[in-house]
């Protein structure tokens, strides 16, 4: 991807020609948390919203039946870009609420087989965001399993020295991020999910901050669950997906119950429905649906290999940028080799809070805080960092102005 070409990605994205900080232009880096969303998007949804709005499978009128078609088209298109059957993607409100599910099915008995019980094991790692933690610690907790994980490197790596005996006969669930999002970091998906296959464990994924960024086929991966969200890769908020082997599914009993994802029901007893269905109680998010099929079909349309190579470039220009900068230290990995366009980084004697301050001043957009991750954070000795994540739209001037902001932040503080 050229310059010129970047500039008319830009163009689709109304939001990206706005100023803030007293009219400087907006330096978006913080799409590893919400990236922007082109006006495909937002005219898919605003079209679907004023011609076909309807609630779906249950109307046999003109509105009802174009929703559906177009609500199962958008199911389809996913699971096509995700290399999963249509019946094995699960429309979810996000990645969290898809990793709950799955954490909760497999405490209940009614998993057969894949139900967790004591003496179990289930396998995650340091760097995990909390959301593919707590569910984990929780259900191990409930059912008397016990909770194990991959330690990290100083360079911000999976340190696999000792994977022969976290992946044992005990195992049942690996649980673990495709790429950090704090170190950027892309782990090595095909490889721990063959060692999970080979003692019978499944394999849980999640692609949160893989699928935006990099080509992935979870079937070709190997693994067989995961999740990821609508709002990370150019869609709206609302809608995230859970998607899994259909044969698991529908081993697994439902954890939400209601209208839509019954099969028969009597005063006594009820039965369900098959996946997709099986796990889509209520009324679901059928506008958002429309709309993330539309971001896949802009992001198809762009080529994720070209994205995850411009996204490369990124990565190796905030890097260098940074190493130029005195007082700041990479949290991760310090090369742009086997990780993503997502670097998290802290600046010698000034808070995250106060350097995302004076980056906001200069109109770069950064995220602060612990990111829904402070076992990381903990693990590299410090409360919380700063962190710049890029997406197609970031340009290298973004980068620059981005750096050179940086340069200002600890002066402003008296720091030399």
């Amino acid at each position: 991807m050229d310059a010129a070409e970047i500039e008319a990605l830009r163009a689709d994205f109304p939001i990206l020609h706005r100023t803030v900080a007293d009219g400087a232009p907006l330096v978006y880096l913080d799409s590893g948390a919400t990236s922007q969303r082109p006006e495909q998007v937002l005219k898919a949804e605003y079209e679907f919203a004023t011609t076909s709005y309807s609630a779906v499978h249950r109307g046999a009128h003109t509105l009802a039946s174009e929703a559906t078609d177009a609500f199962e088209a958008a199911r389809e298109t996913v699971a096509r870009f995700v290399g999963m059957p249509d019946d094995g993607v699960v429309w979810m409100r996000n990645a969290t609420e898809g990793l709950n599910v799955l954490a909760s099915a497999l405490t209940d008995p009614e998993a057969g087989e894949y139900a967790l019980r004591p003496g179990d094991e289930v396998l995650v790692t340091e760097l995990e965001h909390h959301a593919n933690l707590v569910p984990w610690q929780r259900a191990a907790a409930r059912v008397g399993a016990t909770l194990r994980w991959i330690p990290l490197t100083d360079d911000g790596r999976l340190d696999l020295s000792g994977i022969d005996d976290l992946i044992n006969e005990r195992t049942k669930v690996v649980a673990f991020a495709h790429a950090s999002n704090v170190l950027g970091t892309v782990n090595p998906v095909r490889d721990l999910a063959a060692r999970a296959r080979a003692v019978g464990a499944l394999t849980v994924l999640d692609a949160c901050q893989s699928v935006p960024h990099l080509p992935v086929d979870l079937g070709d991966l190997g693994v067989d669950a995961a999740v990821f969200s609508g709002h990370k890769m150019l869609g709206p908020t609302g809608i995230g997906v859970l998607a899994a082997r259909p044969d698991l599914l529908n081993a697994l009993p439902p954890v939400l119950t209601g209208g839509s994802m019954v099969e028969r029901v009597t005063m006594e007893t009820a039965t369900f429905r098959d996946a997709p269905q099986r796990f889509e109680a209520g009324t679901p998010p059928v506008a958002q649906a429309v709309a993330l099929r539309a971001a896949v079909d802009y992001l198809d349309r762009v080529g994720m290999h070209r994205i995850a190579a411009r996204e490369h470039q990124l990565a190796q220009l905030m890097l260098d940028g940074l190493a130029t900068v005195e007082g700041v230290r990479v949290i991760g990995p310090p090369t742009a080799e086997n990780r993503t366009a997502t670097v998290a980084f802290e600046v010698e004697g000034v808070h995250p809070h106060d350097v995302g301050q004076v980056l906001d001043a200069a109109g770069v957009a950064v995220r602060v805080g612990h990111h829904c991750a402070q076992p990381v954070h903990r693990r590299y000795g410090v409360n919380a960092s700063s962190r710049a994540s890029a997406y197609l739209y970031t340009t290298d001037a973004d980068v620059e102005r981005f750096v050179e902001a940086l340069r200002t932040v600890r002066g402003f503080f008296g720091r030399s």
